[in-house]
């Protein structure tokens, strides 16, 4: 990878967050976590200098990989030469419409990718809150941000992000990893979360509303859940008090404390006393 990146005279932008891998442990350990085979179809965003699209490519049916950087086409060229199921996409994945790729994938999918720093949550909320056919991703992700996937009610790490993800499926660090595995190397250590939208996650009654809610509950964690609800929906005391008291919501309670499917209950109750907030 290195060899390649020097002949063609690639500099990295720091602007695209580029830290790239190039450890074949590493790499293939990746592909393994995400559960990648023979019959599965994987999109990839931000294919660097190619070195994990080619490990997936050795596994996967078929990987569509994004890469923001036209500069990397000579180098990516090089190093995916021979590797027939992979089709890499010069574009901003950020601006592209997932509805419309999905359809152009035909089919069922997972998200495998060693994300820049600077999208990792939107891209991983895109999907979250977008995708009709992935079946999961395996992000690499700066570690503090992997604690916030993958934290429980209560802890400091939950949060809003942690909720979404929550209600789609499962989420856990399947492994650490050590700054000095990349080039160049970032100022944080990295961490590998696998979210698997097939296992965990539950059904609300409208998502709209889950949505709300969780962005109410943590709307200002200072304040208790019922004074957040007063000021998200402009709702008096006295309802807000009776609306918790149907979720089974302890009177004084802060939004942070309650789990996710809590969360989903109140949303529930919600949608069904105020269901013209989310049509």
């Amino acid at each position: 990878m290195e060899e390649a990146l020097y002949k063609h005279n690639f500099t990295f932008k720091k602007k695209y967050g580029q830290n790239f891998l190039s450890d074949p442990n590493l790499l293939r350990a990746i592909v393994s976590d995400a559960g990648v085979d023979g019959d599965t179809a994987v999109l990839e965003i931000g294919a660097g200098a190619g070195a994990l699209t080619r490990a997936l490519s050795e596994k996967a049916k078929k990987v569509v990989s994004y890469e923001i950087d036209k500069s990397l086409q000579p180098v990516l060229a090089e190093t995916l030469s021979g590797c027939e199921n992979v089709e890499v996409v010069f574009r901003d994945f950020a601006r592209e419409s997932l509805p419309t790729l999905e359809k152009e994938l035909k089919g069922e999918y997972l998200v495998v990718a060693n994300l820049p720093y600077y999208i990792t949550t939107p891209v991983v909320m895109k999907f979250v809150e977008e995708s009709k056919s992935c079946l999961g991703l395996t992000v690499m992700v700066q570690e503090e941000v992997a604690r916030r996937f993958c934290a429980v009610a209560g802890s400091p790490d939950y949060g809003a992000v942690t909720a979404a993800i929550a209600r789609r499926g499962s989420a856990t660090v399947t492994r650490y990893v050590s700054r000095t595995l990349f080039t160049p190397r970032p100022n944080v250590d990295s961490a590998v979360v696998k979210i698997d939208f097939t296992a965990g996650g539950f059904a609300v009654e409208s998502e709209k509303a889950y949505r709300e809610t969780v962005r109410c509950a943590f709307l200002n964690r200072r304040k208790t859940l019922e004074n957040n609800l007063m000021s998200a929906f402009s709702m008096p005391r006295g309802e807000a008090k009776e609306l918790l008291r149907q979720a089974d919501v302890p009177g004084g309670a802060r939004g942070e404390t309650l789990p996710p499917r809590a969360l989903g209950r109140l949303s529930d109750l919600l949608f069904g006393q105020r269901k013209e907030l989310f049509l």
